[in-house]
């Protein structure tokens, strides 16, 4: 199960036969915690994830999740670098070495924006949309759902295209279950796409009061008026959270939708949003 790891000296790690050196810590939940790390092989950064194994579980669950970011290779999905599982005494850590996005999460980015008073613009919208599309398109051909979509497992490139990660949430789905999958998908990406819109999640406020999301799931959104959206962009995220699964649109309708509404080149005209 994976490859040899050694350390080789103070705050350096060998992988695959690489060194890569420790540079500082860059967060850390339940029993994992992640390390940006420096190949001394090729200079570049790379995010080191460890995942703390107790028991036979949990190594089979993060052989696992290494084992669903080998199965893509799309650019719109995190991949995978290298994996390796080391010995700690009676427990293991599960190493998975992945690429580091210095622009952080959709979520950061729209942090960000927030501090200065900002949102995302329209364009910058339809495209982080159109790329999160594309790589939930590519996980459900293979026939599994991303069960944790959300603003904060979407990884921004240094172009600002977007990065599908948290691979360990995704499940199988059997195809009968086509639909539930492509449903569930939407929903998630509605809240995603509110996020991008409005600044703050569309159950914020639910959270706030104290309510139940549960609850609040099952009444249609209240989308806000804002000036800076067109009523086209307002049905979209409307047709993606009705409360009706049955109705909200697959992910090849949202695509053949959005690719239609990507800006033209200059001297052409497209439909407006």
């Amino acid at each position: 199960m994976g490859h040899a790891l050694c350390i080789c000296s103070p705050g350096t790690v060998i992988i695959d036969n690489k060194r890569y050196l420790f540079i500082q810590k860059l967060g850390e939940g339940g029993f994992s915690y992640v390390d940006l790390v420096e190949g001394l092989h090729d200079g570049h950064f790379y995010a080191l994830k460890r995942i703390v194994c107790h028991e036979q579980q949990d190594r089979e669950e993060a052989q696992r999740e290494a084992d669903m970011h080998r199965l893509f290779q799309h650019p719109n999905i995190l991949h995978l670098v290298a994996y390796c599982l080391r010995e700690r005494g009676t427990k293991h850590e599960a190493w998975l070495l992945l690429p580091f996005f210095k622009r952080g999460t959709l979520w950061d980015e729209i942090e960000r924006l927030k501090d200065k008073g900002n949102f995302l613009t329209k364009e910058q919208i339809l495209q982080l949309l159109l790329g999160i599309c594309r790589g939930l398109e590519a996980i459900h051909a293979q026939g599994y759902a991303h069960r944790d979509l959300k603003p904060t497992n979407v990884l921004l490139g240094d172009e600002g295209q977007p990065v599908l990660m948290d691979l360990g949430s995704m499940n199988q789905a059997q195809i009968h279950v086509e639909g539930s999958r492509q449903a569930l998908a939407l929903q998630s990406l509605g809240c995603v796409l509110y996020a991008m819109m409005f600044g703050e999640g569309p159950y914020d406020m639910v959270f706030q009061k104290g309510d139940s999301v549960a609850l609040a799931v099952q009444n249609q959104l209240n989308i806000p008026q804002s000036p800076r959206h067109s009523s086209a962009l307002r049905q979209l995220l409307a047709s993606m959270m009705t409360v009706d699964p049955q109705q909200r649109p697959h992910i090849p309708v949202l695509l053949s939708q959005l690719e239609a509404l990507q800006p033209p080149p200059p001297g052409q005209h497209t439909t407006q949003i």
